[in-house]
């Protein structure tokens, strides 16, 4: 029958710098998808920088929309970016769960 061997649990240093890495990949991504939704807002609405940027944080973070769209161009990015926040939201859970989702599965198969 096939063997597996298990690697041993890694370090608490590695652990914690896997977490770190995966914590600046996630704020890296959210921050590309921010000036996604900043630059979309702006140019096809024409909505103010400061209303851009308030209105991308509250879709990206879920909490709903707070400007008003006008333009037919500007209610279909901003459709578009809604959809996207919310994959980009999952992502990012995933994204940082991953280092200590690992860990558990790789504890519950360590041989003693």
């Amino acid at each position: 029958m096939y063997e597996h061997k298990t690697e041993p649990l890694a370090s608490k240093t590695v652990f914690f710098s896997r977490i770190l890495r995966n914590l600046t990949v996630a704020l890296l991504l959210l921050t590309l998808c921010l000036l996604i939704g900043v630059l979309g807002y702006h140019y096809s609405d024409g909505i103010a920088w400061i209303d851009a940027l308030h209105n991308a944080s509250m879709i990206l973070s879920g909490m709903g929309p707070v400007v008003e769209i006008h333009s037919v161009a500007g209610k279909l990015f901003s459709s578009a970016y809604a959809l996207f926040s919310g994959v980009a939201f999952i992502t990012n859970i995933g994204i940082i769960l991953t280092p200590a989702v690992h860990r558990l599965f790789h504890r519950l198969h360590v041989e003693d």
